[in-house]
């Protein structure tokens, strides 16, 4: 399978300005968008990592490796600057609705509901003949407010949330309802034995089977591997026993060496320090490096499964007669997830495990990663899958923005491993240049690097064309080899640092101090990117993931008071009948 893929996914010169004429269109490249979810920078094979991903990694050799690829740190907003072309603040998707502040609420930036009239590849793709279709993780804004069908896709088969379980329609936060999920728009229910890579891939073969032959497809294929919960068949994590024994500390080490062996990252690279809060492996016992390392194993499992069921897609397409005809472009939508389901504090833990109980989830250790588990790799691993960056997802570090892209296909040129910077808005109209459909390009945030990959050029922006970000207080600005940053809290200190990329990529020398011209150049460029986009500027305490645990808050103690009176009343009642039982002896007359 591997040979094959390198064999057809050959590159084919393809000039794209404005759109073709119709007696053309059948000509016209399939496009597939295979989207990870928190899967880190060197979370894929092909970037060095410890888990196998042979379909992924035989695309990469026969096409375009990008290291300097960057994303929003945060799922939805990145989401939408994927579909839309645009910062995510420009459509309405400033932050995550789970961590959007009421303040924020009142502002277009942070609606999180998209305008009817929406822009998106997939409606411009379908108003050019192109058939289009999506099944997977959805997640854009309000749940069930911005469903694709109304965004251009003909066909769509998504889970409308953040997350959820890949068996079942559990969510992974507590409190929260049910995971929705619908078809073409509507409410549907999972079906028995589901897994979520498998029927995800079952489902877009279905999708293009149905279609027309002669017509080009446009498929956004959205894995929930790996976002919590991290879960995969036994087969898959067993394949990795004792793969993740050595522990953090070292695979950390071992993955930055790995990058640099790549060409990822430069020799002078500096290994990032990890946070204060991080645990180092030796101070673990016997049974919690167990469970670390099982964790782990489930993360890798669920990565090696994903990239079977994409293997089956691609011999699909192959098998078809399509394949050779297909832009495929995989790419994760943020850093490592660095999110734990259990905490050191032992009263917060026993109202954790009793909040499991009641939801009918089994966190064994026997039970990791199948159907009613609930398991994630931690901040710990999370740095190992973003080695050797700084921090992971809910960060504008390296860790948090820097993501694999891999791209192949007709009009894919360049190959190996390509440093060119890359943003997330950059995809839209790479795709619609290669598909020869014609948009608006003042209009959109990002633009085409389809000369880059054609050969026609050799840089994807000029030396001076900068791009930022901003979620939720976490803000960057990159131009050039330059990097202007801040990280919020609670792992980063609302700091503005400088960076030079081609030396640092692990961001371990704050350079403002040496170029106090530039790094005041590019704080007006980033407030002026901020006026632009519509950014709130938030203070230091206003840090997403304190927003996230206050929404939590109001969710938790509604649904789960009842459960915790209970529990007092029982524990007074049994205090009651100690205390009765008690004065039972102490009136008791000696004999």
């Amino acid at each position: 399978m591997i040979v094959s893929i390198r064999t057809v996914l050959g590159a084919l010169t393809l000039t794209a300005s404005a759109a073709l004429p119709v007696a053309a269109q059948d000509t016209r490249p399939n496009i597939l968008i295979v989207l990870f979810d928190d899967v880190g920078f060197t979370g894929l094979g092909a970037y060095g990592a410890d888990a196998k991903t042979p379909h992924v990694d035989a695309l990469a050799q026969s096409g375009a490796l990008f290291s300097r690829y960057y994303t929003s740190p945060f799922c939805g907003p990145s989401r939408a600057m994927l579909m839309t072309g645009l910062d995510n603040h420009q459509t309405g998707i400033g932050t995550l609705v789970e961590s959007v502040t009421p303040e924020q609420l009142e502002l277009p930036a942070y609606s999180m509901l998209w305008d009817e009239n929406q822009t998106t590849v997939a409606s411009l793709l379908s108003e050019a003949g192109y058939q289009t279709y999506v099944t997977g993780k959805w997640g854009i804004g309000a749940k069930g407010k911005n469903l694709p069908d109304r965004f251009g896709f003909e066909r769509s088969y998504v889970m409308d949330s953040t997350g959820g379980s890949n068996y079942d329609h559990t969510h992974y936060l507590p409190g929260y309802p049910e995971v929705p999920w619908y078809e073409d728009g509507k409410p549907v229910r999972l079906p028995e034995g589901f897994y979520s890579s498998r029927n995800l891939v079952d489902q877009m073969i279905r999708y293009i089977d149905e279609g027309d032959a002669d017509q080009p497809f446009f498929g956004f294929l959205a894995l929930q591997a790996v976002h919590i919960p991290v879960q995969a068949p036994a087969e898959f994590i067993d394949k990795y026993d004792g793969v993740f024994d050595k522990g953090w500390d070292v695979m950390r080490e071992e993955r930055w060496q790995r990058a640099i062996k790549l060409g990822l990252v430069p020799p002078t690279t500096t290994l990032a320090p990890v946070h204060e809060d991080h645990r180092a492996w030796d101070d673990l016992s016997v049974q919690e490096k167990a469970e670390a390392a099982r964790a782990m194993q489930v993360n890798a499992g669920m990565k090696e499964a994903a990239d079977f069921h994409i293997g089956r897609l691609l011999d699909h397409l192959e098998d078809s007669g399509k394949l050779e005809n297909t832009i495929v472009v995989v790419t994760s939508d943020n850093g490592a997830e660095s999110g734990v389901v259990g905490l050191e504090n032992p009263v917060v833990n026993t109202l954790l495990s009793g909040i499991h109980r009641i939801e009918g989830l089994d966190t064994s250790y026997e039970n990791m990663g199948l159907p009613g588990s609930l398991t994630a790799i931690g901040p710990e691993w999370a740095s190992v899958e973003a080695s050797p960056f700084n921090l992971y997802k809910f960060y504008s570090s390296e860790g948090g923005l820097r993501v694999p892209l891999v791209m192949a296909g007709p009009g894919v040129n360049v190959t190996g491993v390509q440093d060119a910077p890359v943003h997330v808005t950059d995809l839209m109209p790479t795709l619609l240049d290669a598909a020869g459909v014609a948009y608006d390009a003042d209009a959109l945030y990002g633009q085409s690097i389809l000369p880059f990959l054609s050969g026609a050029s050799t840089k994807t922006r000029g030396p001076d064309k900068s791009f930022g970000f901003e979620v939720s207080g976490n803000a960057a600005l990159y131009r050039g080899n330059w990097k202007l940053v801040r990280t919020a809290l609670p792992r980063g200190d609302f700091t503005w640092r400088l960076f030079d990329l081609s030396v640092d990529p692990g961001e371990t020398t704050d350079l403002s101090s040496q170029n106090p011209e530039l790094f005041t150049e590019m704080r007006a460029e980033y407030e002026a990117y901020a006026d632009e986009t519509g950014v709130l500027e938030l203070g230091p305490e206003d840090y997403a993931e304190a927003q996230v645990f206050s929404n939590l808050l109001e969710k938790v103690i509604p649904k789960y008071w009842p459960y915790l009176a209970g529990l007092v009343l029982a524990l007074l009642g049994g205090l009651y009948g100690l205390l009765r039982l008690v004065r039972m002896f102490v009136r008791r007359p000696a004999n």
